[in-house]
């Protein structure tokens, strides 16, 4: 618990600090100032003769406070609320629009401003009634906060989606909003000093407060047209490196994958790759399912109606080299145990949005040679119901029903074998048993260049010129390209799922492997060319699929160049 409460604190403070979160900066800068002060301060400063010592001013606390619960509360429970209404999916946003509206308004019509406060015209404390305007801004600026969000409220926002709430989700979700908050809470604090401390904020009081209207007008104006996503894109990610090691690091995976199913949490009996069988707890049932190939009319898998039966779950996605490497042993598997009663069921978890599309999943399936039954778990239920956090992963089910191994990655292939061949003859001690498939290891080494995404947030190992986020941008090829580096030259617009070229685009890469494979899309040609040499030429076309650039009979050390013509896309290189 005291782990996630961290993970939701530094989230939040990231996400604070982003560029999705300056267009509401100037808003809550004048939000903590007297220049928004409540009407009473105000007066205390016009009336004739000596003026009244002015109320503190807690406007920085009422809109911060304000924030953190509207956050919290419609983030964990809006869907449900809509959906039991049967409200639009995009309600709460246009409420906090409309809000953010209405608070604009009052502070330049101040009838407005009275009427707004009404609701809390019964409190008993005179000076929270000061505050009821501060505190509804800050409610309609929770509800515009939600899309401001990296891994952490990703989780967050699923759980609450399905309604699968627990205190660990809880927790995660107030740490994430007091982390936003803090920052926010400064700024609005700054706001406030100034005020004090500036003569011309209390001389200017009533001018301010009209700017600072009609400012959040206008915001709100922005909003609803989406003229702030062209700000935001335009400004650099600069807090992309932070997000990336503090929300996408493997103990934050651990913790986050699988947080809103209790009934899956035995599985962390189980170590990846051991050699025995352990007891993991009961296999979490397959769910979630948009459609399943290679079934009878396309009909469901139940575990429950394979008791009896050993079953092998193996979680892949077809553009992952990866997984490809680990197919041939698993439809190896499939071929020699089905008789002696070993049942295969892959699940395919798309990394990519092309990879959703069932045709596409269903003609790879095809080409690669896989028969035996697989689910489209689009939605990752599945994966987070096994708290996968890899692209391959084997899990190992006893005639029971219950988890006794699970392999993530590649390899130890021979002992997977060895363990399916040992859970087999538990079931029927009477069986006979086919020979061995002859798996063997496909012995990895530290020296491989690994699997490296062209993706603005996932890329790894990039020299040159900073990228640009959804644009367009000329880069250049730096004087030297190090070892197990990439660069770009010409223009290309870097995006989260992929790079696409545009003009005079080319890639350069220095590698260490046997072959070299990279996932492209769009329509266009590419040109390989490896130490300066021209060694293939590509004519995409289609859907996103791999194609190997280099072939060799060895691992080497080599420079890959690839000209890439305008409008295709680049999505992930691997190496064998």
């Amino acid at each position: 618990m005291v782990v996630l409460v961290l993970i939701g604190l530094l989230g939040g403070l990231i996400t604070a600090v982003s560029p999705c979160i300056l267009p509401v900066l100037p808003v809550v800068f004048l939000a903590g100032g007297q220049g928004v002060a409540p009407p009473g301060a105000k007066e205390a400063l016009t009336e004739d003769g000596p003026p009244a010592p002015a109320p503190p001013n807690r406007r920085p606390y009422a809109v911060v406070a304000g924030l953190v619960l509207s956050f919290s509360f419609f983030t964990l429970l809006g869907v449900t609320i809509i959906s039991a209404l049967g409200l639009p999916e995009d309600i709460l946003r246009y409420v906090g629009l409309a809000l953010l509206i209405l608070i604009g308004l009052s502070l330049v019509f101040p009838a407005v401003e009275r009427v707004l406060e009404r609701p809390f015209a019964r409190l008993p404390q005179r000076q929270v009634n000061k505050e009821g305007g501060a505190f509804a801004l800050g409610l309609g600026l929770g509800l515009l906060y939600v899309p401001c969000a990296g891994p952490v409220l990703a989780a967050i926002t699923v759980a609450g989606a399905r309604g699968e709430l627990n205190l660990g989700i809880v927790a995660l979700t107030l740490s994430f909003a007091i982390g936003t908050a803090l920052p926010l809470l400064v700024f609005a604090l700054a706001g406030r000093r100034v005020a004090e401390r500036v003569g011309a904020f209390r001389k200017r009081a009533r001018k301010l407060r009209i700017a600072a209207g009609a400012l959040m007008v206008l915001l709100a104006a922005g909003l609803a047209f989406d003229v702030t996503d062209a700000i935001q894109r335009s400004l650099p990610n600069y807090t992309a490196g932070a997000q990336s090691r503090i929300e996408d690091n493997t103990v934050v995976r651990q913790k986050l994958s699988g947080l809103y199913d209790n009934s899956n949490k035995e599985l962390s009996r189980c170590a990846d790759g051991v050699d025995e069988l352990r007891s993991c707890g009961q296999a979490p049932p397959i769910a979630g399912i948009t459609k399943w190939l290679n079934t009878p009319e396309g009909r469901p898998v139940d575990l429950r109606a394979e008791r009896g039966k050993v079953v092998l779950i193996d979680f892949w996605t077809y553009s992952c080299i990866n997984c490809q490497r680990s197919l041939p042993h698993i439809e190896a598997w499939d071929r020699a145990y089905q008789q002696a009663g070993l049942e295969v069921i892959g699940v395919h978890a798309p990394e990519f949005a092309f990879e959703k599309d069932a045709d596409n999943v269903a003609d790879q399936a095809r080409k690669l040679g896989v028969t035996y039954p697989v689910a489209l778990d689009n939605k990752l239920t599945t994966w987070n119901n096994y708290r996968n956090r890899f692209w391959p992963a084997k899990y190992l089910i006893d005639a029971r029903g219950t988890v006794r191994y699970l392999k993530f990655g590649e390899g130890q292939y021979a002992q997977t074998e060895e363990l399916i061949r040992t859970l087999l003859k538990q079931a029927d001690p009477s069986v006979t048993l086919p020979p061995r498939t002859g798996a063997h290891d496909d012995r990895l080494t530290d020296e491989r260049t690994p699997e490296t995404y062209l993706s603005n947030l996932r890329i790894s190992g990039y020299v040159g010129d900073p990228l640009l986020d959804d644009r367009p941008k000329t880069y250049h090829f730096p004087a030297g390209l190090p070892a197990g580096r990439l660069s770009l030259d010409g223009t290309w617009t870097a995006g989260y799922e992929h790079f696409t070229a545009g003009r005079d685009a080319r890639l350069a890469f220095r590698y260490r492997a046997k072959n070299v494979n990279l996932v492209l899309g769009g329509k266009g040609p590419v040109s390989v060319l490896v130490d300066g040499r021209l060694v293939k030429k590509l004519d995409i076309d289609g859907t996103p699929t791999m194609y190997r650039l280099v072939d060799d009979k060895d691992a080497r050390d080599a420079r890959l160049e690839l000209r890439v013509g305008a409008g295709v896309q680049a999505y992930s290189f691997t190496f064998g």
